[in-house]
């Protein structure tokens, strides 16, 4: 999993101006969407475009990911009707039984990432996460969630906030990324509200709906110079405080220990990754 996944875009599976739309939205990872986005009687016509769609993301330096559906439908006629992906996703996954079916199915080498979209997944992350190594992230939904806790989609997102928060939990618990619910709206303002409130709960990537909103998720999961310059003062003066044989140090009024020096080098790490 590269530092730079910070936005992944579902596109219809069967619709080739989606696709070019797709390439010049900027997202890190667009997604060929084989399940909801793309009507049953248009499926096959999908996985044939897989091809040319995968390298035409690529060229232009977007990873390319598609999302089956489950085995229990026709994934296995998606599996093995499309080219090879650099990530491959399952929907409505709810059971490390179907993740083990997913590897034992997938060519060698491809990336897996669940998605999440029920109370049921949700309680079973762990187990989840646990049934492959090749599992690289995990992402949780929000329509078919909202669906299941019999509720309504807002643009507050109020009804998923807990489990937009034990969804990142579980992830970080179980060692495996974890890809935010999309905003599934078309104001590009409050698809930036929702991106810094995921940030703001942990969170690194988010997956989206609308080519539109690509670069402006990139840019609240980018860290910004006053970020980095603030990082960088802390690693220093944490470093000179430990020369001095000192526990932390202060930096701008704010007590350093041992956590948030790790974190600012972590955040230093990452941008060096990209």
């Amino acid at each position: 999993m590269t530092a730079a996944r910070r936005s992944w875009l579902f596109v219809p599976g069967a619709d080739e101006a989606a696709h070019a739309a797709a390439a010049r939205s900027g997202a890190d990872v667009i997604v060929l969407e084989l399940e909801d986005f793309t009507p049953p009687e248009l499926r096959s016509r999908a996985r044939q475009l897989s091809a040319k769609a995968f390298a035409l993301w690529r060229g232009r330096g977007a990873a390319a990911a598609v999302r089956i559906n489950p085995f229990e439908t026709c994934g296995a006629e998606d599996l093995a009707g499309i080219a090879r992906p650099d990530v491959l996703m399952m929907s409505k996954v709810d059971s490390p039984e179907q993740v083990r079916r997913l590897e034992a199915a997938a060519p060698v080498g491809v990336e897996l990432v669940p998605n999440v979209e029920s109370a049921r997944g949700l309680l079973r992350i762990g187990d989840i996460a646990a049934a492959s190594g090749r599992i690289s992230a995990l992402l949780v939904a929000s329509e078919d969630m909202v669906a299941d806790l019999g509720t309504q989609r807002s643009r507050s997102g109020a009804e998923l906030a807990y489990v937009r928060s034990r969804f990142l939990v579980e992830c970080r618990a179980a060692g495996v990324e974890a890809i935010d619910c999309p905003y599934t709206f078309s104001d590009t303002k409050g698809a930036v509200a929702d991106a810094r409130y995921a940030r703001q709960l942990g969170y690194r990537m988010k997956s989206l709906v609308d080519p539109a909103h690509a670069k402006a998720i990139n840019a609240v999961f980018t860290p910004s110079r006053a970020e980095l310059t603030r990082a960088r003062r802390i690693v220093a003066a944490f470093d000179r405080a430990r020369a001095a044989g000192r526990d932390r140090a202060r930096v701008g009024g704010a007590l350093i220990e041992v956590p948030i020096y790790a974190a600012a080098k972590r955040l230093l790490a990452s941008v060096a990754r990209s």
